[in-house]
């Protein structure tokens, strides 16, 4: 809220000062408001770096957890020798494995038929000769009775999928020939299913569906183990491993592997170095002789630590500290990572490197709560803060309307009683001016000249 001045017109030749006199008053009455305007724009400066602050601190929180995840399952990943034929859909593994997928010869897929003849319409020709049709899907058989109305291709249709049992039944219209309607049932799923459909069950019992496609499992050998599925992805078979059965193989043999991939460990640290670069970036600009208006703040020094905490880590194993898998800190406080140092370590060692950063126990990852309840856009320490500075601000807000409502007062009375003054002045600068003139006149009459 700002206050609007006021500007003096007078009459008097003193109307000048008494603007003087007036916007000095109101300057120094609105001194209070000013610096309430001051904590106003410091507060805004606060929670912008505060925000920034919550955010940087979210990625770090973020890549510790994914530090955790690589540390868990020991930089494992799945790999397929022919990913055209079986493809690797997601690894969980925790220990190194080989596996051998052969004699795959059959693919998951749905069964799906159609009406063995064509129909010249599809809602007034008969389909069955009774009234009563059995339709089978699976081990299950269903009982369909058809009304005249509902005797076509249209009341099957919706008589099937009324039964909700993973079929779809459809009107198929060719366009060609004296029939061009025809039905087609679908399953649902992939997996070997019977599907048919018999008009006069009872009687003659007559095949309304084709039996050219009854669907199929996934047929193949896991280490010489005969398995079927009814779906092509195989996620219960191998532990650690889902896969997707895409084709099926003439005589060759593929290969499932989970292996430590190192590049998981570098690309993940290389996350955690910028994300931790970005928070102390943020940090420095709040500490020293150029710091911000969070200078000595519990939140920077709360910060400070944390990171702290991070570079002063201590492993259990082999690996033991950040210098051991290349991390190193410069004069100037900024993460790096040396990437020959992690290249260069043994099989046993990159395991305790998987260790150390790692671990949601032990590991470096452990420490991610540090920063989560730092980060955290509910209960976090930043948030609660920024509430803080929010209820601060409201409170300021107030007292500025406050201050402004008194001193727009302030102003409007003072002007009001200068202009009377400034009116009193006009009049009595008139009255001179009479009585001079007076004079003079009595003057002239008396000596024929002007008083000297």
């Amino acid at each position: 809220m700002s206050l609007t001045p006021l500007t003096f017109t007078g009459v008097s030749k003193y109307s000048t000062d008494f603007q003087t006199i007036l916007s000095r008053a109101v300057s120094i009455a609105n001194i209070p408001a000013k610096a309430i305007q001051n904590q106003q724009t410091d507060l805004v400066q606060k929670k912008l770096i505060t925000t920034n602050l919550q955010t940087a601190a979210t990625g770090l929180a973020s890549s510790l957890t994914a530090l955790t995840a690589v540390g868990d399952n020991k930089g494992l990943t799945a790999s397929s020798s022919a990913s055209s034929k079986v493809a690797i859909l997601t690894s969980t593994g925790t220990t190194a494995a080989a596996y051998t997928v052969s004699e795959i010869t059959s693919v998951a897929k749905a069964a799906s038929e159609t009406s063995a003849i064509g129909y010249a319409d599809a809602s007034t020709v008969a389909v069955s000769s009774t009234g009563t049709v059995k339709f089978t899907a699976g081990s299950n058989n269903y009982t369909i009775n058809l009304t005249p109305a509902t005797n076509n291709l249209t009341g099957l249709r919706d008589a099937i999928n009324n039964l909700g049992v993973g079929v779809t039944a459809s009107v198929l219209t060719t366009g060609t020939g004296l029939t061009p309607n025809y039905l087609s049932v679908s399953a649902n799923a992939t997996g070997a299913q019977a599907l048919s459909l018999t008009d006069d069950p009872g009687g003659a019992a007559t095949a309304l569906l084709t039996s050219n496609n009854q669907g199929a499992n996934a047929v193949f050998k896991l280490n010489g183990v005969a398995v079927s599925k009814s779906s092509n992805t195989i996620n219960d078979v191998v532990p650690g491993i889902s896969f997707s059965i895409l084709g099926t193989t003439s005589g060759e043999t593929v290969s499932l592997t989970l292996a430590t991939d190192r590049t998981k460990l570098t690309s993940a640290l290389q996350t955690f170095v910028a994300n931790y670069n970005a928070l102390s970036s943020q940090l420095d600009g709040q500490i020293g002789p150029a710091a911000g208006v969070l200078s000595g703040d519990f939140l920077i020094r709360e910060v400070h630590g944390d990171l702290r905490s991070l570079t002063g880590f201590q492993g259990t194993g082999t690996i033991k500290s950040f210098s051991d898998v290349g991390l190193e800190l410069s004069n100037t406080g900024e993460l790096s990572l040396n990437t020959a140092t992690l290249d260069g370590l043994s099989a046993s060692a990159i395991d305790s490197a998987f260790t150390f950063v790692g671990s949601s126990v032990t590991g470096l990852g452990s420490l991610n709560s540090k920063f989560t309840q730092l980060s955290d856009p509910i209960n976090g320490l930043i948030k609660i803060q920024q509430n803080q500075y929010d209820v601060t601000n409201t409170r300021l807000a107030d007292d500025l309307a406050n201050i402004t409502d008194k001193v727009s007062l302030m102003q409007t009375v003072m002007a009001q009683k200068l202009q009377a003054a400034d009116l009193l002045l006009a009049q009595l600068d008139s009255q001179q001016s009479v009585l001079t003139g007076v004079l003079l006149g009595v003057t002239n009459s008396l000596y024929g000249t002007s008083a000297k």
